[in-house]
């Protein structure tokens, strides 16, 4: 039986992003092995992936920082995995285990290496617009073109995101590369659901779900909010997601305000947000970059009009003027004016979010997308 490690940053990431990918490597008669972090404080993820017959690998990993003592620390638990079960295969994803799981990987001589980068975050924050990097993103560069130069195949969410590491160096012309769509998503769990019709006195919704970073366009969503309050009062503003150790997070006294101003309602982390998309009208996600964003294709499945950013990673889940709008990059302004053509025109929350759904089908469902990676990885029906 094929050995498959799949390395991640975090235990929830493997239901809420690979669940599908690790059923297909199952069904390929494949013995999957799953190693992250902190799986002890993920007690109902340990649970379900070991009730799936998954074997589980807990390791220090710290997500953000370089501490050498610490990724030292890191790199020799993977070499210890990697030796111990003898994968034949071996994929990554995430900064941290992209690096780290691709060198330990190489050095056990696994033949099947592969890493996925799912998004750049503060590690390439501001480098294409200044052509500056700071110490800090120096020493990640260099890790991940170290790391990179050792895999089989890196699969990328975007193409600005190839184009990037392929101008900064880090990943060479003879390393064979793969665009796909994001991380995919479920069609049948999240289904259609028709929009909550809306009244003569405007009460439209609009959500935004992401983990509560800078970068994810969390301040521009806030003003926007307060602008459109002032104008049109009985619209909602709801924001979902977790509080975060990044350099950029938004602290919560800054969410506090916005709450106790009556600009938005904060919903928490909810381990499952269909409900809070099914009661919502249009989704916005102001991001700075991303790789594809999965809270955009959850909202698009269930026939949800989009307002995101003409950023990479984002501007490939809306055809502008069809299932949404586009605006520039931290624009409160262009994204208060997306806004009011929703609620000046109701009619365009339901065909747009048609549209949506019918962009999803055609171009992210996660089958599709898990079809070209176990295809490029060489774990497919017609390879067996």
């Amino acid at each position: 039986m094929k050995k498959f490690l799949v390395i991640a940053s975090s235990p929830s990431s493997f239901l809420n992003f690979r669940g599908q990918l690790l059923k297909s490597l199952s069904e390929q008669d494949c013995e999957v092995h799953l190693a992250a972090p902190l799986f002890e404080s993920h007690q109902d993820d340990f649970q379900k992936l070991r009730s799936m017959g998954y074997i589980i690998h807990n390791i220090p990993l710290e997500r953000t920082g370089v501490n050498p003592l610490s990724d030292l620390s890191t790199l020799l638990t993977l070499y210890n995995i990697i030796r111990k079960i003898r994968p034949t295969y071996v994929l990554s994803y995430t900064i941290k285990p992209v690096i780290y799981g691709s060198i330990a990987a190489w050095l056990n001589k696994v033949p099947n290496r592969f890493a996925l980068i799912t998004g750049l975050g503060y590690a390439f924050q501001q480098v294409e617009e200044t052509g500056k990097r700071s110490k800090f993103q120096k020493i990640i560069h260099e890790l991940y073109r170290q790391a990179l130069s050792k895999t089989n195949h890196v699969f990328f969410q975007n193409p600005d995101d190839l184009n990037l590491f392929r101008h900064l160096k880090l990943i060479g012309a003879s390393t064979p590369t793969t665009v796909v769509s994001g991380s995919g998503v479920p069609l049948e769990r999240f289904k259609f659901t028709p929009s909550p019709i809306i009244k003569a006195d405007n009460v439209i919704t609009f959500l935004l779900i992401a983990r509560l970073l800078a970068d994810k366009g969390i301040r521009e969503y806030a003003k926007a909010a307060k602008i459109i309050k002032s104008k049109y009062p009985s619209v909602n503003f709801n924001l979902v997601g977790p509080f975060d150790s990044n350099p950029s997070a938004i602290t919560k006294e800054e969410l506090d305000g916005w709450i106790r101003n009556g600009d938005i309602a904060y919903l928490g982390k909810l381990n499952d947000v269909r409900p809070a998309i099914a009661q919502s009208s249009v989704f916005v996600l102001p991001s700075y970059r991303e790789g594809t964003p999965r809270t955009v294709l959850e909202s698009m499945a269930m026939g949800r009009a989009i307002i995101t950013t003409d950023a990479p990673g984002c501007r490939e889940t809306v055809i502008d003027g069809l299932n949404g709008f586009l605006v520039p990059v931290k624009s409160v302004d262009e994204l208060v004016t997306a806004m009011e053509k929703f609620i000046l025109n109701p009619n365009l929350i339901s065909k747009m979010g048609v549209a949506s759904r019918e962009f999803a089908e055609e171009k992210f469902d996660v089958n599709k997308v898990n079809e070209v990676m176990l295809d490029k990885m060489g774990i497919n029906k017609t390879n067996d």
